[in-house]
């Protein structure tokens, strides 16, 4: 008798402990999820649109909360250190694939310290030149610039930005010696290449665009594997000479590690759902962002083989901030 009374007693332990983690797998989300933007400027405009996409798809409120600063890498930490239990969210873009090699050291792993959940998007980055350079083409850039090692400028939004990154690969691919010229981020970098103070600019197409279409900058190519839909006449990089050649703007969802999988499974659906949405993908397309939403393993390869691509560039240059 006393060891049936004991097998019950683990029995109904055991249900107990089963119940609570349905109860607990069932129950998320119970409460507010905080979207952690570690950049502003475009990447916080998508952001907010996929936040409030969510809200809608997974019951409670997810809201953005701005923690900019330090390439990112502030907000980084910050979700690096919150509890794994799916109420913490963070958005990284290529800056945290980049950062790995640019810093000497880091507070957080972005392998390690995170979950991948999905890509929520990327945006072309375009070259465009001030029209008065005799360019027409990459090729017309590219004898340019050989022919006049260093006359040719280009300027950037810093060190270690994506439009830093894009034209260094472009030089080392394609033989042009080019100047750079840092500005303090990029709009004044762009603004620069309007004025005609230097020459190229590897341009996030979102804000390119308009002057593009007014004549103030001449694009020459795209920097995606396939054209885009927005400019379907200027050719990518690649089919201009350079294959292999491909330098995009990218925003991801990434959750702290150890975050459960049937929570990480609810937060892809309710991402993926917001970027399915007809009205947040065109206001997405007509800021210049292409929605993607792939699978949280696909999310992962693609991190590791941005932070192996711009650490060859990195080490090549010997590029450090700190």
């Amino acid at each position: 008798m006393a060891v049936l009374r004991s097998c019950v007693k683990l029995l109904l332990i055991a249900l107990i402990w089963q119940f609570a983690a349905d109860g607990r797998a069932q129950g998320y989300p119970v409460k507010p999820i905080r979207y952690i933007m570690p950049t502003t400027g475009a990447s916080e405009v998508v952001g907010r649109l996929i936040a409030q996409g969510m809200t809608d798809a997974i019951g409670v409120q997810v809201f953005v909360d701005v923690r900019a600063g330090a390439g990112g890498n502030i907000g980084a930490e910050i979700a690096a250190k919150a509890p794994a239990d799916g109420y913490t969210l963070l958005q990284i873009t290529q800056a945290h694939t980049v950062n790995v090699s640019l810093f000497r050291s880091l507070a957080y792993d972005v392998v390690r310290d995170f979950a991948p959940v999905t890509r929520t998007d990327l945006s072309p980055l375009i070259v465009v030149v001030h029209p008065s350079l005799p360019a027409k083409s990459i090729g017309d850039l590219v004898k340019l610039a050989k022919a006049k090692p260093g006359a040719i400028n280009y300027s950037s939004a810093g060190v270690g930005t994506s439009t830093f990154l894009a034209a260094e690969l472009f030089k080392i691919m394609a033989g042009a010696d080019m100047l750079e010229v840092p500005y303090k981020g990029g709009a004044p970098a762009q603004t620069a290449v309007i004025a005609g103070e230097v020459s190229v600019y590897f341009a996030p197409i979102a804000t390119a665009l308009p002057f593009i279409r007014e004549g103030r900058l001449r694009a020459l190519a795209v920097g995606t594997t396939q054209r885009v839909t927005m400019l379907p006449d200027y050719p990518t990089v690649a089919e201009s000479g350079y294959p292999g050649y491909e330098s995009s703007n990218w925003h991801g969802l990434v959750v702290p590690a150890k975050t459960p999988q049937e929570t990480i499974a609810r937060i892809h659906a309710a991402a993926v759902a917001a970027l399915k949405r007809p009205e947040i993908g065109k206001r997405m397309r007509d800021l210049g962002f292409t929605p993607i939403g792939d699978q949280p393993d696909e999310f992962a390869q693609f991190i590791r083989t941005d932070i192996e691509k711009w650490r060859k560039i990195v080490r090549q240059k010997g590029l450090t901030v700190d």
